[in-house]
């Protein structure tokens, strides 16, 4: 098993005792879905379904809905907890919210390795920071590509390796304390792999700030965004150890703040026509309407 493998159980259980704090602590990944919907300001695309994949609680769902009128969207998440708080919050906004009164919604228990969807039926695939959770993303975008149509936009946001580079430096014991995290040109050549068209790729970092690191622990744990990762630590750190690292990350203090950092990767790409089937031979297509002269 690769030192990198996620812990898939491990995933669910934290965002099922997460899921009553979530939305209070989740700042960042706000931020992240709003810089993402300003991206579809340059795409022309009118999708007839669109899927938000790892919705969580479903901070986007109403975004998607009023950006796509004619839209059926739909949210899936690998935790029922995070649905059910979906579901919750979906239900009031459609007394606060026109638009979403009388739309076609729905919310799916899912993997994202495994779709309940039939193939080419998606018109877009969102996903807002649900890659790192997986121990293999390549899977996943071949299970985006199987669903979208041909024509069909894939858009997500992950985390980048510089990603809570603080933290991670402050520990020596050979142990994974915070999540690994790809790289931004990997995941390009992964949608290559999977047969996407003209992938787009960048990053940018954002910096989070605390007064104590106990606040960034806090938002990290309320979030459901502790360590997944195999080969984590499962017992206590000790006290010598935690007392060490502790001091090591306060050495950044800057203004009575600590810093965390958190490199974004955003990509988006499109699902073209096959040039070749599963197994390998080229697809050759004709069009009728030519006549050889």
């Amino acid at each position: 098993m690769s030192e990198a493998a996620v812990d898939a159980l491990q995933v669910r259980r934290n965002f099922a005792r997460a899921a009553a704090t979530y939305d209070a602590v989740a700042v960042l990944q706000r931020e992240v879905g709003s810089r993402m919907l300003e991206r579809l300001d340059y795409v022309k695309i009118a999708p007839q379904c669109v899927l938000d994949l790892g919705c969580g609680t479903g901070a986007s769902l109403g975004a998607l809905s009023e950006r796509y009128p004619q839209a059926q969207v739909v949210g899936a998440d690998v935790s029922e907890a995070m649905l059910r708080v979906a579901h919750k919050a979906r239900s009031r906004l459609r007394f606060l919210l026109p638009f979403l009164r009388g739309k076609k919604s729905s919310l799916l228990a899912a993997d994202a390795l495994a779709l309940p969807v039939k193939t080419g039926t998606l018109g877009m695939v969102w996903s807002n920071l649900m890659l790192h959770w997986v121990t293999d993303p390549l899977l996943v975008f071949r299970e985006m590509q199987r669903t979208l149509e041909v024509g069909g936009l894939l858009m997500f946001s992950t985390f980048g390796p510089d990603t809570l580079k603080e933290l991670r430096a402050c520990f020596s014991d050979g142990y994974a304390h915070c999540q690994r995290f790809t790289d931004m040109h990997d995941y390009g050549d992964m949608l290559v792999e999977s047969g996407f068209a003209d992938p787009v790729m960048d990053a940018e970092v954002l910096t989070m700030t605390y007064p104590s690191l106990d606040g960034l622990f806090r938002d990290l744990r309320q979030s459901g965004s502790t360590c997944t990762i195999q080969d984590r630590r499962r017992g206590l750190t000790g006290r010598s150890a935690w007392l060490a690292a502790r001091a090591d990350y306060e050495k950044r203090m800057s203004d009575e703040r600590l810093p965390a950092s958190f490199e974004v990767v955003y990509g988006h790409a499109w699902k073209v026509a096959a040039k070749k089937t599963a197994e390998g031979a080229a697809i050759v297509r004709f069009d009728p309407k030519q006549r050889l002269r």
